[in-house]
């Protein structure tokens, strides 16, 4: 047995992860445009206790010519959707911070935290593309380390925002007329080189105070925070292919390829259920975000039978211990930073 409890969660984007995978997956192409499609996939999910779903996005149409998908649904709009007829499993959609307002970014998450009773998260990535800045025609696309620098600002002022609203600033008194206290909402009176903000924000302080924040850092990992500070917790994406002996899952490697010539970003795993949940035991990360290379049959295969090797070693637990995406991932509560100012 071993006494670290990995995070696990699974992409649930289009046919799957590889660019093929729509020509050999059992979902019809004309169901990656609807809500229903991610729906089942984030219950298969959610029957696994996995921590959480994400969903990506873009400004751009997905790469790789004619015979990949073209085409998405807005991720945020999407998992807000599914929200209420999922019960325990976090939905982080993708948000690209570039072009984007930082007070919509701000609002729209606190909405999906109320749709889903807390378990909202979000991660946050910026736009590189001149392709995608001319769809806005505002300001040219920032250089990367632009696009960085203000990234890091959005995920500071979403904060803020969150926290202009003190818990107990909604107070209901009939008598005297008052909905709201006054003094329990806060300007944030951010000043950057991107943007300011004055603040506060239209929605209530979220049901988790602070929906959690991810954010790329390298090619490799998601962190919790968005940055490496103490206390964050690297989620490593893997793409996985799986099938029941090693023999059947490279045959459907080759298929795929044969399909579409595709080496996946970052780490990739090809093999067995049972092999990959050994090398799932033998990282030195806090958790995984799992790619599956076509959907459902990846993720199933993942669920039934990757899931319990990892129980059986006791790196994952059996069921949900809470309610909220902070709870599953053992954060701590959210303070505000105005509370008593």
């Amino acid at each position: 047995m071993v006494s670290a409890q990995l995070h696990l969660s699974a992409a649930i984007d289009g046919a799957g992860h590889h660019p093929a995978a729509w020509r050999v997956s059992a979902v019809e192409p004309a169901a990656l445009f609807t809500s229903g499609h991610y729906l089942r996939h984030a219950k298969l999910a959610e029957a696994a206790s996995l921590d959480f779903v994400t969903l990506d996005d873009s400004f751009a149409l997905q790469p790789g010519g004619a015979d990949v998908v073209r085409g998405r649904l807005d991720a945020l709009l999407t998992l807000a959707a599914i929200a209420p007829v999922t019960r325990g499993i976090g939905l982080v959609p993708t948000v690209t911070t570039t072009h984007t307002e930082p007070f919509h970014v701000s609002t729209s998450v606190a909405t999906l935290d109320y749709a889903s009773r807390g378990r909202a998260g979000v991660l946050v990535k910026p736009s590189l593309s001149d392709a995608e800045a001319a769809h806005f025609g505002r300001r040219p696309a920032p250089s990367p380390e632009d696009a960085a620098a203000e990234n890091a600002d959005v995920l500071d002022v979403i904060t803020r925002l969150w926290d202009s609203w003190e818990d107990d600033a909604i107070i209901r008194d009939a008598a005297t007329g008052r909905f709201i206290d006054r003094d329990k909402l806060h300007y944030v009176d951010f000043e950057g080189r991107f943007f300011s903000v004055k603040g506060p924000s239209i929605t209530p302080r979220p049901p988790q105070g602070h929906p959690v924040t991810f954010a790329y850092d390298g090619p490799a990992d998601v962190l919790l925070t968005g940055e490496r500070v103490p206390g964050a917790k690297a989620i490593e994406p893997i793409t996985v292919l799986l099938a029941p002996t090693e023999e059947a899952a490279h045959e459907r490697k080759r298929v795929l390829d044969d399909l579409h010539p595709w080496q996946p970003e970052g780490r990739s795993f090809v093999g067995t259920p049972s092999r990959l949940a050994e090398e799932l035991l033998g990282g030195d990360v806090d958790g995984y975000l799992i790619r599956p290379a076509v959907l459902p049959d990846d993720l199933a295969l993942f669920t039934a039978e990757t899931v319990p090797a990892l129980r059986a070693a006791g790196a994952f637990r059996s069921e949900y211990a809470g309610t909220t995406l902070r709870e599953h991932l053992g954060l701590g509560v959210a303070a505000n930073q105005y509370q008593g100012a």
